[in-house]
């Protein structure tokens, strides 16, 4: 008696194949760099040990146990806080007096898992090459360790890499139904808040998401759908609202600072006429190339002044700087393009620290896609140009070769958005932030660069399996 089994359910066998050893039976994650505070305090959660060195609670040790503390959500918004409270509930009812963190990480894989079945289940072709590569493809560079490490700590890297899967996943789910029924048509909406809610940086996204969900009320035309379309289109808009809006104070100003002193005047030629033109002193010049978070700048970063300053700017004269300046934005953008192919940060550890391996020692097991990424893949700009031209140049050429196909060229448009995501997650971190951890904060632009990447070698293999008569072109 044969058995059977869906390829979709295979993608999760291979998936649970690689994460149990890598994050539960002898679990690697990602250290603290700082920032796990604020989220941990939306689960109820606390550090172990209210004593230990700051050299053992940051940047060389994972850890996986913690304590439990008050609950707050400390002004942050963030889609993440929802998830951590469930996995800080979970593990008070089977442990109230340690949190493992390995439930925030199974809360985290369980999605993931979701994410590849949907993936994995709408876009199989009949043809076993093709299916060989995609569930392949997607084992190589998305259980990656690179990626799936965050799931083992209080990042939202974890949260977004997740969501874009999913969200995209149904996305492309949509156009390929015989029949696409409401509750997935929600699912997507869900997924896409929760993507647009993981961070400040997300937000801009929203909007793109927005566009593409009112294009699938030309899927079906019942009063049903079109409400659902409607209703759901709204509560996505005012999530990506509520993001810009609900950003503490202090967090957009150290945006800000970041944004001006380490991102304009870094490398400037002429830092006070910079200033001039953003309609800032000059004599903030002293701290140009500086980042918010040194101790050694002439004028402190919060000084009244400079407070005042920078109230009086946004992000949106940052933005037309640059586009008097392109010089200028070529310039970081280059700089981004050499940030651009490491998917994770070398500078925090992935062992705990009884493991007995060395401060900051790094895990490389199953790493195969990002340290190809970051040793072999040219990380330059020419390259990311030439890769994202040759991309929208081919899903024109398709769009074009399919007028006829509603559900075709929405499936296509999916694509196109993922690349007009890629260039969102490419240039914001430089307007928003400016060049600080740069490689931390295209993460973003890593995932859809990657999915883009999936995309494009299965588009090619489609092609050669119709050419040897393996696959029926449509």
């Amino acid at each position: 008696m044969k058995i059977r089994i869906r390829l979709e359910w295979l993608t999760v066998i291979v998936a649970a194949a690689v994460l149990l050893p890598l994050l539960f039976f002898s679990p690697v994650g990602v250290a603290n760099n700082g920032d796990f505070y604020r989220i941990m305090l939306a689960g109820g959660i606390d550090f172990a040990d209210p004593g230990e060195s700051y050299r053992d609670k940051y940047f060389g040790y994972f850890h996986a146990l913690y304590h439990y503390g008050p609950f707050s959500a400390e002004s942050y918004l963030s889609s993440q806080i929802i998830l951590v409270f469930i996995a800080g509930m979970i593990g008070r009812a089977a442990n109230s007096q340690v949190f493992d963190i390995r439930i925030l990480s199974l809360l985290y894989s369980v999605l993931y898992a979701a994410a590849l079945y949907v993936i994995v289940k709408y876009n199989k072709q009949r043809s076993v090459l093709f299916n060989a590569v995609l569930i392949a493809s997607l084992a190589l560079v998305f259980l990656d360790i690179g990626y799936v490490a965050y799931f083992n700590s209080f990042f939202g890297e974890a949260v977004t890499v997740i969501f874009m899967l999913l969200t995209f996943g149904l996305a492309l789910a949509l156009p390929r139904s015989d029949k696409p029924s409401v509750w997935l048509l929600t699912a997507f909406y869900l997924s896409a808040v929760c993507l647009v809610g993981t961070k400040l940086q997300n937000a801009p996204i929203g909007l793109l998401l927005l566009l593409l969900g009112l294009r699938y009320w030309r899927l079906r035309s019942d009063r049903g759908w079109r409400w659902t379309v409607g209703i759901w289109s709204a509560v996505l808009l005012l999530a990506t609202v509520t993001m810009y809006a609900a950003a503490p104070n202090e967090l957009k100003h150290i945006n800000l600072y970041q944004t001006v002193f380490f991102g304009v005047l870094k490398d400037s030629p002429d830092p006070a006429s910079d200033l001039r033109e953003l309609g800032l002193p000059e004599e903030f010049k002293v701290n140009a190339g500086t980042n918010y978070f040194q101790k050694d700048t002439a004028i402190k970063q919060d000084d009244p002044r400079i407070l005042a300053a920078l109230k009086g700017i946004s992000h949106k004269d940052v933005l037309l700087y640059y586009a008097k300046h392109p010089d200028r934005l070529l310039q970081k953008l280059k700089r981004a393009a050499q940030n651009g192919m490491s998917i994770r940060p070398l500078y925090l550890g992935s062992y705990e620290k009884e493991a007995g391996k060395p401060y900051g020692a790094v895990s490389y097991a199953y790493s195969a896609w990002s340290t190809f990424k970051l040793k072999v893949m040219p990380n330059n700009f020419g390259f990311v140009a030439a890769f994202a031209a040759a991309y929208l140049v081919i899903l024109a050429v398709e769009y074009g070769r399919r007028r006829k196909s509603i559900r075709q060229r929405l499936y296509l448009e999916v694509l196109f958005v993922l690349a007009l995501t890629g260039m969102c997650g490419f240039t914001v971190p430089l307007v928003g932030d400016g060049e600080a951890d740069l490689g931390k904060h295209l993460f973003l632009f890593n995932v859809c660069f990657d999915m883009m990447t999936v995309v494009s070698v299965l588009y090619v293999v489609r092609f050669i399996a119709i050419k040897a008569g393996l696959l029926r072109g449509a």
